[in-house]
């Protein structure tokens, strides 16, 4: 991606953008081997279920914990001890296989690790950036981090299948030298001031992300949204089936239509990146998520292959622009002294929403079929955009990203 002018000014942000780069991409051949390992050794799609729960379950058991360290915390240090942690990870997979003892509890217990690292780094990397950038290029530095994002999200399960040809340990070590890159480049970015003075951790301290976004209601408005879109609208656990008994394809199907989404958040990006959403953000936001539950509709409706890569294409694209406006406008109404917690609160909400509407498609695709649900999905979006509009109007009506709140925040403990 051309790196614009305006961030080029700030190359302490482009250094955090390449090590979140190295990091997103070793993470996504982690989860490919590790996830192809775990089915070679059990054959059981239970056991793959396992591995995603054993990441999810810390994101949520240490969403306090993993806030209150990110506000008293050099970022930058977090993030870089989360990679360090994944480094291990890595390594220790590629041990065990060489020395030929990987188990299946092996590889959930060093899951367990994984989710507990990226329930910090996640969050932790939402928090860091509005440090690295002034508020007027926030949202152009949002959309070029989706987009680099998205790059190694799409290329990064590509190079794992590849490489795992010639064993689990070459995918392995390569991502702990992805890792250690990443570490590397964070380390280089200089110490980042804490948020907030170390004081002792109360109950009130702890469950100020909650409070703050309960009372902030522009906030509570875009994570909720964020929430019910996904919930309803993901079609992503059923695409074997359409690609199989309705768009009548393979499995190079199934994952071409697993890219569509990002491929068409990719070209947004680099589209937001050179055209920033600097008016009517709230209409903006809120017309991306009915693009994205028409687009949806119009998945769930599709028997052409082409079409059908379009509407997630399409759906991916109009996704993005409602992240970043959503991310943008989250950093940008809450207190640096905030960040961390409310950034660990809204990640658990975006894995929630993923995981859970994986659950929900299955659910309604065993009581409506396959395209019932994703039907039933897509107007729930669309009934979901139209009930946000009159519960926060506020936040249909925001003008500007930096737009003053309504009302000071709550006191930060």
């Amino acid at each position: 991606m051309m790196i614009p002018a305006a961030l080029a000014a700030h190359p302490a942000f482009l250094r955090f953008w390449w090590a979140r780069l190295c990091g997103t991409a070793a993470a996504q051949m982690l989860m490919v081997a590790l996830g192809w390992q775990m089915y070679d050794l059990t054959g059981s799609a239970w056991d793959l279920g396992l591995v995603g729960l054993a990441q999810f379950m810390p994101a949520v058991a240490l969403v306090l914990v993993a806030g209150h360290v990110i506000d008293r915390h050099d970022r930058r240090t977090v993030v870089a001890a989360c990679y360090a942690v994944q480094t291990v990870v890595a390594v220790a997979l590629a041990a065990a296989t060489l020395g030929g003892w990987v188990s299946r509890e092996w590889i959930l217990g060093l899951s367990l690790l994984l989710g507990a690292a990226k329930a910090f780094q996640l969050p932790a990397q939402q928090a860091l950036t509005p440090q690295l950038v002034p508020a007027e290029v926030l949202a152009r530095a949002m959309a070029f981090s989706s987009g680099g994002m998205q790059a190694a999200i799409i290329a990064g399960p590509a190079l794992g299948g590849f490489l795992y040809a010639a064993g689990a340990p070459v995918v392995y070590g390569l991502c702990a030298a992805l890792f250690v890159g990443g570490v590397t480049l964070l380390v280089s970015l200089g110490r980042q001031r804490p948020a907030t003075a170390r004081t002792p951790v109360t109950l009130d301290a702890l469950f100020a992300g909650f409070g703050f976004i309960w009372h902030r209601k522009a906030v509570l408005g875009a994570i909720s949204l964020d929430l019910a879109a996904v919930l309803l609208g993901g079609a992503t656990a059923l695409l074997p089936i359409f690609a199989k008994d309705i768009l009548h394809t393979g499995p190079w199907g199934v994952g071409l239509l697993r890219a569509a989404p990002a491929a068409g958040a990719l070209v947004m990006s680099v589209a937001l990146v050179r055209w920033p959403i600097e008016r009517r953000v709230g209409r903006v936001m809120f017309g991306a998520v009915a693009v994205y539950g028409v687009a949806t509709l119009v998945f769930g409706l599709s028997t052409v292959f082409w079409l059908s890569f379009a509407a997630l294409a399409a759906s991916g694209a109009a996704d993005m622009i409602s992240v970043v406006i959503r991310q943008s406008l989250v950093q940008l109404d809450t207190p640096d002294a905030m960040r961390g917690r409310v950034s660990a609160v809204n990640s658990v909400f975006i894995g929630a929403s993923g995981q859970l509407g994986e659950f929900e498609s299955g659910v309604t695709a065993a009581l409506l079929g396959a395209v019932g649900s994703v039907l039933l999905g897509g107007f729930g979006t669309l009934v979901v955009v139209g009930l946000w509009i009159r519960m926060f109007p506020e936040l249909a009506r925001r003008e500007r990203l930096t737009e003053a709140p309504a009302r000071p925040a709550p006191e930060v403990p």
